[in-house]
């Protein structure tokens, strides 16, 4: 591709990366999508997308049902001393693969003419009022806005010196799938000492199995199966599920330096979505719907930036800072306090009895690391 001009120029071609590409291409603006990865690919993620992005996703004519999503309703959290709690969630999900959904967001993207190229941006830079953005191969693109939704941390992070890249993450990522027996309507959290591992089905009835884990512990032990063996096994459910399913990936995939440090939703005039903008613990179960939400956020004003609706650069910077912070601040305060308590290994068993004298505590706690149905 020669070197050519955008209006939006997407960099990272993840669930925001990719909504938000159909969003405005489904509003006549020509949009690059730029991904590093070919489609599809599996990634390290908890594979539950909460249900208030589903009129979101069937706005962008995507129905995650017809490509086998299974709806979840249920929700069992265990401690690591094996205690254990069961509530239905108050709105509901889905479980769907990374490796399918991105996949056929990516094919609607390229129905609706989105252009998209397999490529590493080098950089980004603001001359006026237009972007030059310029890729490993040496193309460089031009665009209005650009939007950064290349996930936890990137090569760009450190070349914008963003704050949270400075700091070292504690934070490993595991996932694997299997396939065993595990009820499609559930979604489960089990806590072990130093971290906690999400269960659900997907759509091929295979389990998503993904735990993060506190790096410190994990280092004591020599590769991932003693880790398991001497730590996660001692949640009798996880050796269970564990022990009593069959490994459907070669190996476990990992991501280490997983940052929850607070991020700029704008960063050098680049609007971030997604884990870019900020990432809610995967204890509170909802970072892909987080991603998905923040895009329709950004796709909105730069429609009607795009428009003329709104003036300037800088109103439409400081819309969508103020829109992301009141969208998500207090779910993702509520979900450092909640990873908090449940890293308390003395406090997690003490807090489940309080849950079980006091039921209806749990749907208000989901509540509040969840929005409500998106209003299209």
């Amino acid at each position: 591709m020669s070197n050519e001009d955008f209006d939006v120029i997407i960099i990272g071609g993840g669930l925001a990366g990719l909504t938000s590409a159909i969003h405005l291409s489904q509003n006549d603006t020509k949009v690059l999508l730029i991904e590093k990865n070919n489609y599809p690919k599996h990634k390290v993620c908890g594979e539950y997308v909460s249900n208030e992005v589903l009129p979101y996703l069937n706005f962008l004519d995507f129905n995650p049902f017809k490509f086998g999503a299974k709806r979840i309703s249920k929700f069992q959290l265990t401690t690591h001393n094996n205690k254990n709690i069961e509530a239905k969630l108050p709105l509901g999900g889905f479980g769907m693969s990374r490796y399918e959904m991105d996949y056929q967001l990516y094919q609607l993207a390229l129905k609706n003419g989105v252009i998209v190229l397999q490529d590493l941006v080098n950089e980004v830079k603001l001359y006026g009022d237009t972007f030059q953005v310029e890729m490993q191969s040496k193309q460089v693109h031009q665009s209005r806005i650009v939007i950064g939704a290349f996930g936890k941390r990137s090569n760009l992070d450190v070349k914008l010196k963003r704050k949270f890249i400075k700091k070292k993450s504690p934070y490993l990522g595991v996932k694997v799938h299997v396939s065993g027996s595990f009820p499609e309507d559930k979604v489960a959290l089990h806590n072990f000492k130093g971290g906690y591992c999400g269960v659900s089905k997907v759509e091929n009835n295979h389990i998503n199995l993904c735990y993060i884990a506190d790096y410190s512990t994990f280092k004591k032990y020599k590769n991932i199966d003693a880790f398991q063996e001497q730590i996660l096994f001692k949640n009798l459910a996880l050796k269970q599920l564990f022990q009593h399913s069959n490994l459907e990936f070669e190996k476990p995939l990992t991501i280490s330096q997983i940052s929850f440090e607070t991020k700029s939703a704008v960063e050098n005039h680049i609007l971030m979505c997604g884990d870019s903008a900020g990432m809610i613990h995967p204890l509170c179960g909802n970072g892909m719907g987080m991603a998905i939400r923040s895009a329709q956020l950004a796709s909105e004003l730069i429609i009607d930036y795009l428009k003329g609706k709104i003036a300037t650069r800088e109103a439409l910077e400081k819309s969508y800072t103020k829109n992301w912070k009141n969208t998500f601040s207090l779910r993702l305060k509520v979900g450092h306090t909640i990873a908090y308590l449940f890293r308390q290994n003395w406090l997690a068993p003490k807090l489940l009895i309080v849950l079980r004298w006091f039921p209806f505590l749990i749907p208000l706690i989901i509540k509040m690391t969840h929005g409500k149905p998106m209003k299209v």
